[in-house]
Protein backbone atom coordinates (compact mmCIF):
# COMPACT_ATOMS: atom_id res chain seq x y z
CA UNK A 1 0.00 0.00 0.00
CA UNK A 2 2.55 2.85 -0.91
CA UNK A 3 0.11 4.74 -2.55
CA UNK A 4 -1.23 5.86 0.99
CA UNK A 5 1.66 8.13 3.07
CA UNK A 6 -0.18 8.91 5.64
CA UNK A 7 -1.17 5.84 8.40
CA UNK A 8 -4.59 4.93 9.65
CA UNK A 9 -5.34 5.95 13.01
CA UNK A 10 -7.64 3.17 15.06
CA UNK A 11 -8.78 4.12 18.62
CA UNK A 12 -9.92 1.41 20.50
CA UNK A 13 -8.30 -2.49 20.66
CA UNK A 14 -11.19 -4.42 21.30
CA UNK A 15 -12.41 -7.27 19.16
CA UNK A 16 -13.58 -4.98 16.53
CA UNK A 17 -10.49 -2.16 16.58
CA UNK A 18 -8.05 -5.31 16.82
CA UNK A 19 -9.60 -7.29 13.89
CA UNK A 20 -9.87 -4.22 11.84
CA UNK A 21 -6.24 -3.72 12.46
CA UNK A 22 -5.18 -7.11 11.76
CA UNK A 23 -6.79 -6.53 7.87
CA UNK A 24 -5.76 -3.83 6.96
CA UNK A 25 -2.23 -4.31 8.06
CA UNK A 26 -2.28 -7.79 6.25
CA UNK A 27 -3.56 -5.57 2.83
CA UNK A 28 -0.64 -3.14 3.54
CA UNK A 29 -1.96 -0.47 5.62
CA UNK A 30 0.26 1.32 8.27
CA UNK A 31 -1.68 1.71 11.45
CA UNK A 32 -1.60 3.14 14.41
CA UNK A 33 -3.17 1.31 17.10
CA UNK A 34 -4.15 3.15 20.58
CA UNK A 35 -6.44 1.62 23.37
CA UNK A 36 -5.81 3.37 26.87
CA UNK A 37 -5.77 -0.21 28.34
CA UNK A 38 -2.49 -2.24 28.07
CA UNK A 39 -2.69 -5.55 26.38
CA UNK A 40 -2.95 -7.75 29.83
CA UNK A 41 -5.79 -5.01 30.62
CA UNK A 42 -7.45 -5.96 27.01
CA UNK A 43 -6.87 -9.76 27.12
CA UNK A 44 -7.81 -10.24 30.72
CA UNK A 45 -11.83 -9.41 30.74
CA UNK A 46 -14.22 -12.27 31.60
CA UNK A 47 -16.62 -12.17 29.13
CA UNK A 48 -17.80 -14.37 25.70
CA UNK A 49 -19.05 -14.06 22.60
CA UNK A 50 -21.80 -15.96 20.08
CA UNK A 51 -19.91 -15.80 16.97
CA UNK A 52 -22.60 -16.33 14.22
CA UNK A 53 -22.27 -17.39 10.75
CA UNK A 54 -21.25 -14.04 9.22
CA UNK A 55 -18.49 -14.07 11.49
CA UNK A 56 -17.50 -17.04 10.71
CA UNK A 57 -16.94 -16.65 6.78
CA UNK A 58 -14.99 -13.09 7.80
CA UNK A 59 -12.97 -14.71 10.03
CA UNK A 60 -12.30 -17.68 7.33
CA UNK A 61 -11.48 -14.95 5.01
CA UNK A 62 -9.13 -13.10 6.88
CA UNK A 63 -7.27 -16.45 7.60
CA UNK A 64 -7.61 -16.67 11.68
CA UNK A 65 -10.94 -19.40 11.64
CA UNK A 66 -8.59 -22.59 11.80
CA UNK A 67 -6.41 -20.44 14.62
CA UNK A 68 -9.69 -20.04 16.67
CA UNK A 69 -10.98 -23.64 16.25
CA UNK A 70 -9.19 -25.11 19.59
CA UNK A 71 -10.95 -22.31 21.63
CA UNK A 72 -14.29 -22.14 19.63
CA UNK A 73 -17.23 -24.27 21.47
CA UNK A 74 -19.70 -25.16 18.80
CA UNK A 75 -23.28 -25.33 19.46
CA UNK A 76 -25.77 -27.62 17.10
CA UNK A 77 -29.30 -26.57 18.66
CA UNK A 78 -30.26 -23.64 19.81
CA UNK A 79 -33.37 -23.76 22.24
CA UNK A 80 -35.88 -20.74 22.02
CA UNK A 81 -38.20 -20.56 24.82
CA UNK A 82 -41.42 -18.30 25.73
CA UNK A 83 -41.93 -18.39 29.50
CA UNK A 84 -45.22 -15.93 29.00
CA UNK A 85 -46.81 -19.06 26.92
CA UNK A 86 -45.23 -22.16 28.12
CA UNK A 87 -43.84 -22.70 24.32
CA UNK A 88 -40.62 -23.33 22.92
CA UNK A 89 -38.93 -24.55 19.53
CA UNK A 90 -35.52 -25.87 18.83
CA UNK A 91 -33.45 -24.32 16.11
CA UNK A 92 -30.95 -27.15 14.47
CA UNK A 93 -28.25 -27.74 11.27
CA UNK A 94 -31.19 -28.59 9.43
CA UNK A 95 -32.53 -24.91 9.70
CA UNK A 96 -29.36 -23.59 8.40
CA UNK A 97 -29.51 -22.73 4.71
CA UNK A 98 -27.40 -24.58 2.29
CA UNK A 99 -24.34 -22.21 2.02
CA UNK A 100 -23.68 -22.78 6.41
CA UNK A 101 -24.55 -26.71 6.35
CA UNK A 102 -20.97 -27.74 5.60
CA UNK A 103 -19.83 -25.66 9.52
CA UNK A 104 -22.30 -27.95 11.00
CA UNK A 105 -23.26 -25.98 13.84
CA UNK A 106 -25.80 -23.53 14.39
CA UNK A 107 -22.98 -21.13 16.40
CA UNK A 108 -20.15 -20.57 18.45
CA UNK A 109 -19.09 -19.05 21.52
CA UNK A 110 -15.78 -17.90 21.70
CA UNK A 111 -14.08 -16.50 24.49
CA UNK A 112 -12.96 -13.03 25.05
CA UNK A 113 -9.22 -13.82 26.36
CA UNK A 114 -8.42 -16.40 24.03
CA UNK A 115 -9.25 -14.05 20.70
CA UNK A 116 -8.21 -10.94 22.22
CA UNK A 117 -4.48 -13.17 22.98
CA UNK A 118 -4.64 -14.01 19.41
CA UNK A 119 -4.66 -10.76 17.88
CA UNK A 120 -2.73 -9.50 19.79
CA UNK A 121 -0.14 -12.07 19.17
CA UNK A 122 -0.41 -11.11 15.43
CA UNK A 123 -0.19 -7.59 15.94
CA UNK A 124 2.57 -7.26 17.78
CA UNK A 125 4.79 -9.41 15.25
CA UNK A 126 3.20 -7.29 12.77
CA UNK A 127 5.53 -4.90 10.58
CA UNK A 128 2.92 -2.38 9.40
CA UNK A 129 1.47 -2.59 12.47
CA UNK A 130 2.84 0.59 15.87
CA UNK A 131 0.39 -0.07 19.04
CA UNK A 132 -0.31 2.71 21.72
CA UNK A 133 -1.28 1.21 24.45
CA UNK A 134 -1.84 2.60 27.96
CA UNK A 135 0.43 4.80 29.29
CA UNK A 136 1.57 5.60 25.48
CA UNK A 137 -2.25 6.22 24.59
CA UNK A 138 -3.54 8.09 27.69
CA UNK A 139 -0.54 10.75 26.18
CA UNK A 140 -1.49 10.89 22.84
CA UNK A 141 -3.09 14.07 21.45
CA UNK A 142 -3.99 13.82 17.49
CA UNK A 143 -5.29 15.95 14.64
CA UNK A 144 -7.47 13.72 12.27
CA UNK A 145 -5.61 15.61 9.06
CA UNK A 146 -2.32 13.65 10.38
CA UNK A 147 -4.04 10.31 9.48
CA UNK A 148 -5.71 8.85 6.41
CA UNK A 149 -8.49 7.78 8.15
CA UNK A 150 -9.38 8.07 11.96
CA UNK A 151 -11.41 4.94 12.86
CA UNK A 152 -13.59 5.14 15.85
CA UNK A 153 -13.56 1.48 17.49
CA UNK A 154 -13.78 3.15 21.43
CA UNK A 155 -16.96 1.84 22.59
CA UNK A 156 -20.35 2.95 23.21
CA UNK A 157 -19.02 6.05 25.64
CA UNK A 158 -16.28 6.74 22.37
CA UNK A 159 -14.48 9.69 23.29
CA UNK A 160 -13.43 9.58 19.79
CA UNK A 161 -17.04 10.66 18.44
CA UNK A 162 -17.42 13.17 21.22
CA UNK A 163 -14.10 15.04 20.02
CA UNK A 164 -15.37 15.50 16.48
CA UNK A 165 -18.96 16.10 17.45
CA UNK A 166 -20.76 13.57 15.63
CA UNK A 167 -24.58 12.89 16.16
CA UNK A 168 -25.40 10.23 18.71
CA UNK A 169 -29.16 8.68 19.46
CA UNK A 170 -29.53 6.91 22.23
CA UNK A 171 -32.56 5.45 24.98
CA UNK A 172 -31.85 3.16 28.10
CA UNK A 173 -34.11 0.15 28.61
CA UNK A 174 -35.61 -0.50 31.93
CA UNK A 175 -33.60 -3.55 31.69
CA UNK A 176 -29.93 -4.28 32.83
CA UNK A 177 -27.83 -7.06 31.71
CA UNK A 178 -26.14 -9.50 34.21
CA UNK A 179 -22.74 -11.22 32.84
CA UNK A 180 -21.59 -15.08 34.64
CA UNK A 181 -19.55 -18.15 34.11
CA UNK A 182 -21.22 -20.74 35.74
CA UNK A 183 -20.62 -24.53 35.30
CA UNK A 184 -23.33 -26.85 34.82
CA UNK A 185 -24.02 -30.79 36.18
CA UNK A 186 -24.68 -33.18 34.03
CA UNK A 187 -25.86 -30.99 30.52
CA UNK A 188 -25.49 -31.09 26.90
CA UNK A 189 -22.92 -28.93 26.15
CA UNK A 190 -23.88 -28.72 22.39
CA UNK A 191 -26.80 -26.58 23.15
CA UNK A 192 -27.69 -22.90 24.08
CA UNK A 193 -30.80 -21.63 25.51
CA UNK A 194 -32.89 -18.60 24.98
CA UNK A 195 -35.70 -18.20 27.38
CA UNK A 196 -37.71 -15.01 27.03
CA UNK A 197 -39.02 -13.88 30.76
CA UNK A 198 -41.44 -11.26 31.48
CA UNK A 199 -38.60 -9.60 33.22
CA UNK A 200 -36.17 -10.25 30.29
CA UNK A 201 -34.70 -12.69 28.13
CA UNK A 202 -32.03 -15.35 30.09
CA UNK A 203 -29.42 -16.57 27.41
CA UNK A 204 -27.16 -19.43 28.46
CA UNK A 205 -24.26 -19.92 26.09
CA UNK A 206 -21.65 -23.18 26.18
CA UNK A 207 -18.28 -22.92 27.08
CA UNK A 208 -17.11 -26.07 26.03
CA UNK A 209 -17.84 -29.24 28.49
CA UNK A 210 -19.94 -28.42 31.99
CA UNK A 211 -18.78 -24.36 31.78
CA UNK A 212 -21.35 -21.77 30.78
CA UNK A 213 -21.43 -18.17 29.94
CA UNK A 214 -25.28 -16.94 31.59
CA UNK A 215 -26.64 -13.45 30.12
CA UNK A 216 -29.62 -12.43 32.51
CA UNK A 217 -31.60 -9.90 31.32
CA UNK A 218 -33.76 -8.11 34.29
CA UNK A 219 -34.35 -4.41 35.64
CA UNK A 220 -30.71 -3.25 36.35
CA UNK A 221 -31.32 -2.80 40.23
CA UNK A 222 -31.84 -6.15 40.34
CA UNK A 223 -29.08 -7.03 38.59
CA UNK A 224 -26.58 -5.29 40.32
CA UNK A 225 -28.61 -6.57 44.00
CA UNK A 226 -27.89 -10.29 42.13
CA UNK A 227 -23.89 -9.29 41.02
CA UNK A 228 -23.46 -8.40 44.80
CA UNK A 229 -25.03 -11.98 46.53
CA UNK A 230 -22.76 -14.19 47.30
CA UNK A 231 -21.62 -17.34 45.73
CA UNK A 232 -24.35 -19.79 47.05
CA UNK A 233 -27.19 -17.27 47.28
CA UNK A 234 -26.31 -16.57 43.56
CA UNK A 235 -26.76 -19.66 42.38
CA UNK A 236 -30.01 -19.98 44.48
CA UNK A 237 -31.81 -17.02 42.70
CA UNK A 238 -29.88 -18.45 38.97
CA UNK A 239 -32.21 -22.04 39.90
CA UNK A 240 -35.34 -20.16 40.09
CA UNK A 241 -35.02 -19.25 36.67
CA UNK A 242 -33.30 -21.90 34.10
CA UNK A 243 -34.90 -24.42 31.75
CA UNK A 244 -36.04 -27.46 33.08
CA UNK A 245 -33.19 -30.00 34.26
CA UNK A 246 -30.57 -27.18 34.13
CA UNK A 247 -28.46 -27.93 37.45
CA UNK A 248 -25.68 -25.17 38.45
CA UNK A 249 -22.73 -26.57 40.19
CA UNK A 250 -20.36 -23.66 40.37
CA UNK A 251 -20.01 -20.14 39.58
CA UNK A 252 -16.25 -19.46 37.90
CA UNK A 253 -16.44 -15.85 37.94
CA UNK A 254 -17.81 -12.77 39.68
CA UNK A 255 -20.98 -11.70 37.72
CA UNK A 256 -20.77 -8.32 36.63
CA UNK A 257 -23.63 -6.06 35.71
CA UNK A 258 -24.36 -3.11 32.95
CA UNK A 259 -27.20 -0.73 31.91
CA UNK A 260 -28.84 -1.80 28.60
CA UNK A 261 -29.48 0.91 25.59
CA UNK A 262 -30.29 1.14 22.34
CA UNK A 263 -28.04 3.57 20.42
CA UNK A 264 -27.18 4.81 16.98
CA UNK A 265 -25.37 7.23 15.12
CA UNK A 266 -27.62 8.64 12.45
CA UNK A 267 -24.26 9.36 10.46
CA UNK A 268 -21.50 7.29 10.97
CA UNK A 269 -18.81 9.20 9.69
CA UNK A 270 -17.64 12.65 9.37
CA UNK A 271 -14.43 13.86 7.09
CA UNK A 272 -12.00 11.58 7.44
CA UNK A 273 -13.41 10.10 11.27
CA UNK A 274 -15.30 6.97 10.72
CA UNK A 275 -17.51 5.21 13.68
CA UNK A 276 -17.38 1.55 13.53
CA UNK A 277 -18.30 -1.31 16.13
CA UNK A 278 -20.22 0.59 18.98
CA UNK A 279 -19.03 3.41 18.67
CA UNK A 280 -21.45 3.62 15.83
CA UNK A 281 -24.54 1.52 17.55
CA UNK A 282 -25.55 -0.67 19.72
CA UNK A 283 -28.48 -2.88 20.45
CA UNK A 284 -29.96 -5.27 23.32
CA UNK A 285 -28.09 -8.43 23.83
CA UNK A 286 -30.97 -10.37 22.96
CA UNK A 287 -30.26 -12.66 19.85
CA UNK A 288 -26.30 -12.44 20.57
CA UNK A 289 -26.04 -9.51 18.16
CA UNK A 290 -23.34 -7.62 19.04
CA UNK A 291 -20.43 -8.54 18.23
CA UNK A 292 -21.31 -10.08 14.61
CA UNK A 293 -22.69 -6.89 13.46
CA UNK A 294 -19.79 -5.16 14.81
CA UNK A 295 -17.70 -7.25 12.53
CA UNK A 296 -20.29 -6.64 9.86
CA UNK A 297 -19.07 -2.82 10.22
CA UNK A 298 -15.36 -4.38 10.32
CA UNK A 299 -16.04 -6.40 7.12
CA UNK A 300 -18.00 -3.74 5.10
CA UNK A 301 -14.83 -1.00 5.86
CA UNK A 302 -12.13 -3.27 4.72
CA UNK A 303 -13.60 -4.60 1.59
CA UNK A 304 -14.08 -0.81 1.04
CA UNK A 305 -10.68 -0.02 1.69
CA UNK A 306 -9.11 -2.90 -0.38
CA UNK A 307 -11.52 -2.67 -3.10
CA UNK A 308 -9.85 -1.47 -6.48
CA UNK A 309 -11.12 1.44 -6.95
CA UNK A 310 -9.91 2.69 -3.42
CA UNK A 311 -6.51 1.56 -4.74
CA UNK A 312 -6.74 4.16 -7.42
CA UNK A 313 -8.75 7.05 -6.23
CA UNK A 314 -7.73 6.99 -2.47
CA UNK A 315 -9.47 7.22 0.68
CA UNK A 316 -12.02 10.04 0.14
CA UNK A 317 -14.93 8.45 -0.73
CA UNK A 318 -14.83 5.47 1.69
CA UNK A 319 -16.47 6.79 4.63
CA UNK A 320 -19.57 7.99 2.56
CA UNK A 321 -19.93 5.36 1.28
CA UNK A 322 -19.49 2.75 4.64
CA UNK A 323 -22.20 4.62 5.90
CA UNK A 324 -24.82 4.02 3.20
CA UNK A 325 -23.67 0.38 2.98
CA UNK A 326 -24.19 -0.38 6.19
CA UNK A 327 -27.21 1.89 7.04
CA UNK A 328 -29.78 -0.98 6.22
CA UNK A 329 -28.30 -3.76 8.59
CA UNK A 330 -27.60 -1.70 11.64
CA UNK A 331 -31.26 -0.41 11.59
CA UNK A 332 -32.84 -3.91 10.79
CA UNK A 333 -31.02 -5.28 13.52
CA UNK A 334 -31.29 -2.46 16.28
CA UNK A 335 -35.30 -2.32 15.39
CA UNK A 336 -35.68 -6.66 15.74
CA UNK A 337 -34.40 -6.92 18.67
CA UNK A 338 -36.14 -4.19 20.10
CA UNK A 339 -39.09 -5.14 19.15
CA UNK A 340 -38.21 -8.74 20.74
CA UNK A 341 -38.05 -7.51 24.15
CA UNK A 342 -40.87 -5.40 24.11
CA UNK A 343 -42.58 -8.34 22.34
CA UNK A 344 -41.64 -11.25 25.17
CA UNK A 345 -41.12 -8.53 28.12
CA UNK A 346 -45.49 -7.89 27.75
CA UNK A 347 -48.15 -9.49 29.03
CA UNK A 348 -51.06 -7.90 26.79
CA UNK A 349 -53.63 -10.80 25.63
CA UNK A 350 -53.50 -9.24 22.12
CA UNK A 351 -49.83 -9.60 21.81
CA UNK A 352 -49.43 -13.24 23.56
CA UNK A 353 -52.10 -14.08 20.29
CA UNK A 354 -48.97 -12.89 18.20
CA UNK A 355 -46.64 -14.75 20.48
CA UNK A 356 -48.29 -18.03 19.76
CA UNK A 357 -49.13 -17.60 16.29
CA UNK A 358 -44.84 -16.41 15.87
CA UNK A 359 -44.00 -19.70 18.05
CA UNK A 360 -46.52 -22.52 16.22
CA UNK A 361 -45.15 -21.07 12.88
CA UNK A 362 -41.63 -21.57 14.06
CA UNK A 363 -42.76 -25.10 15.31
CA UNK A 364 -44.43 -25.95 12.53
CA UNK A 365 -42.79 -24.68 9.43
CA UNK A 366 -39.07 -25.51 8.26
CA UNK A 367 -38.78 -22.46 6.07
CA UNK A 368 -40.22 -20.14 8.73
CA UNK A 369 -37.22 -21.59 10.97
CA UNK A 370 -34.70 -21.50 8.06
CA UNK A 371 -35.53 -17.49 7.24
CA UNK A 372 -35.49 -16.85 10.69
CA UNK A 373 -32.10 -18.50 11.20
CA UNK A 374 -30.59 -17.00 8.34
CA UNK A 375 -31.73 -13.44 9.22
CA UNK A 376 -30.26 -13.73 13.04
CA UNK A 377 -27.08 -15.70 11.92
CA UNK A 378 -26.02 -13.89 8.47
CA UNK A 379 -27.78 -10.12 8.95
CA UNK A 380 -31.26 -9.43 7.53
CA UNK A 381 -29.73 -7.74 4.54
CA UNK A 382 -28.63 -11.90 3.35
CA UNK A 383 -32.73 -12.12 3.03
CA UNK A 384 -31.95 -10.16 -0.58
CA UNK A 385 -29.42 -12.34 -2.12
CA UNK A 386 -27.61 -15.15 -2.28
CA UNK A 387 -25.47 -16.04 0.56
CA UNK A 388 -21.19 -17.05 -0.81
CA UNK A 389 -20.67 -20.61 -0.79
Amino acid sequence: MTGYLAPIRINGAGPTGSLLAFGLANFGYSIHLFDPLSADQICSRSRAYALTQSSRRFLTRLGLWDELLPYLSPFKTLSLEDRGIDQSVNFTELDLHSANRPSQSVGWILDHCALMKLLMSHLESSNNVKLFLGEAANQSAFFSHDFGLVIAADGPRSPTRTQFRLPWWSHSYAQGCLTAKVRFRDIDSEKAFECFRPEGPLAILPLGNNDFQVVWSAPFDRCRQLAGLDTSAFLDELCTILPHGLEPDSLLDSPAAFPLEISFAPKLHRDNVVLVGESGHRCHPVGGQGLNLCWRDTETLLQLMTSASCVRRGLKAVPGNYTRLRFFDLITVGLATDLLVRLFSNRQSALLIVRRLGLFMLKHSPLFRRVSLQAMSDGPSTLLHNLPN
